[in-house]
């Protein structure tokens, strides 16, 4: 019945370097390729790159504005491609298949170029 219906979009501001540093001392994440520039260099990325699980947690965010959080029953995400600084994300969703008792969702996160940096698969129960 609601196969097809798609969310009303969330966009999330440009990541900030000063929002990375941030998440790393909120989620114990200290990895200095997302903060420190000369070290992301020296691996090889060409720069910082925003962590993937606060890319996951956009797309939780988004989900907790599509239903009321305690109706998720799975989250479940494959990360696409890196995120840097300066990119905008903007969180899509819809509803792929109804069970009596749930919705099967999919979400995904794209950037102001529309590339996708996360694709996600949750589950709501009705």
């Amino acid at each position: 019945m609601y196969v097809g219906y798609q969310f009303p979009e969330v966009v999330k501001e440009d990541i900030t370097h000063t929002q990375l540093v941030k998440y790393a001392g909120a989620s114990g994440d200290f990895n200095p390729i997302h903060t420190v520039e000369p070290i992301a260099q020296l691996a090889g990325l060409g720069g910082v790159i925003a962590h993937g699980m606060l890319i996951m947690g956009f797309a939780g965010q988004a989900i907790g504005t599509w239903f009321p959080i305690e109706k998720l029953e799975k989250f479940k995400v494959r990360f696409q491609a890196m995120t840097r600084p300066g990119e905008a994300i903007t969180i899509r969703g819809q509803i792929k298949d109804e069970t009596e008792t749930s919705w099967k969702c999919e979400a995904i996160a794209v950037n102001e170029k529309d590339e996708v940096k996360l694709k996600a698969t949750f589950e709501v129960k009705k």
